[in-house]
């Protein structure tokens, strides 16, 4: 993917809003696509980063007791509805 472009998002936006029946120049959407183009920049961000860079932590302990990891954010967005999604994931491992 290309690097993000806020102004193209804030051009498609009027459109969706059309197309949904809204007026974008009506008083209380005059700001949207500016807000959207934030809130697209924020969510996307991970987009383009390598995975491995958050998976490399490796520990020196010599045991193999269970190891519970709980409460992890994550959110998405679906790439067929362009839908936001979130939630919470727990992970259980043994280390060995």
């Amino acid at each position: 993917m290309n690097s993000f472009d806020h102004e193209k998002i804030k051009q498609g936006v009027p459109l969706l809003l059309e197309g949904i029946g809204e007026d974008p120049r009506r008083e209380g959407l005059l700001e949207t696509p500016d807000r959207v183009a934030r809130f697209y920049k924020e969510i996307f961000s991970g987009l383009n980063k390598p995975s491995h860079t958050y998976l490399e932590t490796s520990f020196t302990d010599d045991h193999e007791e269970l190891v519970l990891v709980k409460d992890i954010s994550f959110f998405s967005v679906c790439e067929h509805h362009l839908v936001p999604f979130f939630g919470q994931a727990h992970v259980a491992y043994i280390p060995k």
